[in-house]
């Protein structure tokens, strides 16, 4: 009987330190641990109980954490397999969004997202990121705290009026992807490509 309470403390100790390995939104944590909850229930419930046979163990499966992001996490028991396909999917959005975010918070990392971005919704290759990069230099040198209190000009691209880039997202005092998104967007609105931009700004001073 020990050897099996010593066997379970040490997966549940298992589980909740690979559990502390997932990044949870606020959409998906209730789901999670609703699940762990009847996971818990399951496993702790007598044999019988209202007639309804229940198992004695209950096993929950998590991949390893670093595919959690690609694989679905499955409860497996006596009753039918839960998936949170749809959570995780959701989980790894987010945590690629909050990753992207933390590194466009840096010059290089600005600058990585936005040759990404360019490449993956414009199709810019390196002739055209080379003319955002001597553009974004000249106007914030790629801070996206950068902010020009005489005109209200604000961010990597410093947008003006800064409320502009609403259109993409409420956070774009704070929030670099949100500028680099927004700029990218005006500039093909506007001028097509980057190189044009530049080319704008090398006349007058502002594009």
């Amino acid at each position: 009987m020990m050897s099996k309470v010593k066997t379970f403390a040490r997966a549940i100790g298992e589980f909740f330190t690979a559990l502390g390995q997932v990044k949870l939104s606020r959409r998906s944590a209730p789901a999670l641990w609703a699940v762990i909850a009847a996971m818990i229930f399951l496993g702790t419930a007598q044999p019988t109980a209202y007639g309804l046979e229940f198992p004695m163990t209950t096993r929950l499966e998590l991949p390893n954490s670093a595919n959690l992001t690609s694989t679905n996490l499955t409860i497996k028991s006596g009753m039918p397999k839960v998936y949170l396909s749809s959570q995780l999917s959701e989980m790894a959005i987010v945590a690629d969004i909050s990753r992207q975010v933390e590194m466009a918070r840096t010059v290089s990392g600005a600058k990585k997202v936005a040759k990404g971005l360019m490449k993956s919704q414009y199709s810019w290759g390196e002739r055209q990121f080379e003319c955002l990069n001597s553009l974004w230099k000249k106007e914030s040198h790629w801070n996206y705290r950068a902010h020009n209190y005489r005109s209200g000009a604000h961010g990597i691209p410093q947008s003006l009026p800064a409320s502009k880039m609403e259109v993409i997202s409420d956070d774009w005092r704070t929030n670099p992807v949100t500028q680099i998104r927004w700029g990218l967007h005006y500039i093909d609105l506007r001028y097509d490509t980057p190189c044009r931009a530049w080319s704008k700004f090398q006349r007058s001073r502002y594009y």
